[in-house]
């Protein structure tokens, strides 16, 4: 039998609590609407004029590819029109787009990467979207720019779409991670797997092995263990480069995916709020483990929006390793 996200989300709504009325789930179907045009976009980019560069840099200093335009407009457009949307965070964009709604509609943050991996499509390799989800908070407990600032414990939702072979759509609510896939004959995502469990242990590691020797000592080593059989086993590397497959296939078949800080980006280069969160809340969700090097990242206090971080995530057999290189 098929079943669509938003019959799943119907099936959840229990688990929500106070937003049984159907609110969250009205929210993530804007979602999943801005991903199947992104998806619709991305199918026919060699045959229009949407490959290539567009010209300008994003507020990160990075060359901005056509569709990391199309998609964030797609995403601010499909979202905007959600009058429970009272911010909108996106690595595309140096500020947040505000909404003038109250707390009692506007009652959800949503902080997101609308074309992540975006420099791969001209080679036709996996990109996706991220986000991130975040409650409002009360009006005596802060502004705006406070609710925006969370850390990720605080996470009400997150999910990423895999466009590729198929286009994939995982996310966690806090109940188990769930995964669908888009089903083109109807237009709809159906549900392919529920409470998914990342595997103890994998057999692969991902990292850009060019940047190692810039590394520190304890990550050197552990990757040494890893290459040499002294983790358990004799691990194979895997690294796609783009943040939403490496960890798609982490979560699948379990191992590490690492992107440690270096002698140039001390602070690491991924971004704490619409990657790094996201991502850790859906591992600990499915059993697997996400730390900076220090600590947990959802309990990093973020700064800004668009805060760095180092970001390891991965297996628990894999991150204990870690922590135990680190430690030394």
């Amino acid at each position: 039998m098929i079943i669509t996200v938003q019959q799943h989300l119907q099936q959840q709504q229990q688990e929500f609590g106070s937003e049984a009325s159907g609110t969250f789930s009205y929210l993530l179907s804007g979602i999943t609407l801005a991903t199947k045009i992104i998806e619709a976009k991305i199918r026919t980019a060699g045959l229009g004029d949407v490959l290539g560069a567009f010209g300008a840099e994003n507020v990160q200093g990075e060359q901005q590819q056509k569709l990391d335009v199309y998609a964030n407009q797609v995403m601010l457009h499909c979202l905007g029109l959600r009058d429970t949307v009272a911010a909108l965070v996106s690595e595309e964009d140096e500020e947040p787009v505000t909404f003038d709604r109250s707390p009692e509609t506007g009652k959800y943050i949503i902080i997101f990467d609308p074309l992540d991996g975006s420099s791969n499509i001209d080679v036709n390799v996996n990109v996706g979207t991220i986000f991130s989800i975040h409650k409002r908070l009360p009006a005596a407990e802060g502004d705006l720019d406070a609710s925006i600032l969370q850390p990720g414990t605080k996470q009400v939702a997150a999910g990423y779409v895999v466009y590729g072979p198929s286009t994939v759509f995982v996310y966690t609510a806090g109940n188990g991670v769930h995964s669908f896939t888009l089903d083109p004959t109807i237009g709809a995502f159906v549900t392919t797997q529920e409470n998914m469990k990342m595997p103890e242990q994998g057999q692969y590691y991902s990292v850009n092995e060019a940047n190692a020797s810039q590394f520190p000592a304890g990550y050197q080593e552990y990757l040494r263990q890893l290459r040499e059989g002294e983790a358990g086993k004799a691990y194979s590397s895997r690294y796609i480069g783009s943040l939403v497959a490496d960890f798609h296939r982490t979560l699948l078949k379990g191992g590490v995916f690492l992107y440690p800080p270096t002698a140039k980006q001390p602070g690491g280069k991924l971004r704490l709020l619409y990657e790094a969160n996201p991502l850790a809340f859906i591992a600990e969700q499915a059993g697997g483990m996400a730390t900076n090097g220090t600590g947990r990242i959802l309990e990093i206090e973020p700064r800004g929006i668009h805060q760095r971080t180092p970001f390891m995530v991965g297996s628990r057999f894999e991150m204990e390793t870690l922590a135990k290189c680190l430690e030394a």
